[in-house]
């Protein structure tokens, strides 16, 4: 199964074109999938005093982490789906990781750092969106999503095999540029 993580409040983003065409590609090849849509959700990202007593002990009492790490038990590939603010993952993803990603569940410790648990999950695309050029994500603003959110956060976890699928310059008019994106994740990407 086929797990999206879609992490953008607005319907008429560019960001839900993305996720309409992803759906669309897995229903032609029939591939089962399931969406968790954090804002429609409701999902809360942010962590009370009552949920950090129970973290360290891997555990949680929202009903919505236990229905996500259900879902994620299930899931041999997840695709991502959120827009860049800050040269970083909303707050909302960010949230989703510190509370659904918890020990025991997607990772223990061990003497020589996290093993990650959800090694059913054989890749990942994470497919982001924003202002500024690729280059200037990579060499200037610290290349977060591959050094942080790919090489260190999803390979703790245990999902080593991703990939970063972007496409910046999204707000300066260019509907052509997006229509090609779209296109191009339609017949490559998602293959």
């Amino acid at each position: 199964m086929v797990t999206i993580v879609f992490a953008h409040p607005w319907y008429g983003s560019f960001n839900k074109a993305i996720l309409d065409t992803v759906i669309s590609v897995l229903v032609k090849e029939k591939k089962e999938y399931k969406v968790i849509d954090l804002n429609k959700e409701n999902f809360n990202p942010v962590m009370t005093e009552e949920e950090l007593a129970l973290y360290s002990k891997g555990q949680h009492k929202d009903p919505l982490v236990t229905k996500y790490q259900s879902m994620l038990r299930k899931t041999d590939e997840i695709i991502f789906i959120f827009p860049l603010w800050w040269f970083d993952t909303p707050a909302i993803l960010k949230g989703f990781f510190d509370k659904v990603m918890l020990k025991n569940f997607a990772y223990i410790e061990t003497s020589t750092g996290l093993k990650g648990q959800l090694t059913n999950i054989k890749s990942a695309k994470v497919i982001t969106t924003g202002q500024s050029p690729r280059w200037y994500l990579k060499f200037i603003a610290g290349n977060l999503i591959q050094k942080t959110f790919i090489n260190t956060t999803l390979k703790g976890i245990g999902i080593t095999n991703a990939k970063w699928i972007y496409c910046g310059d999204v707000s300066k008019g260019a509907q052509e540029k997006r229509e090609k994106f779209l296109q191009k994740l339609a017949n490559s990407v998602l293959k």
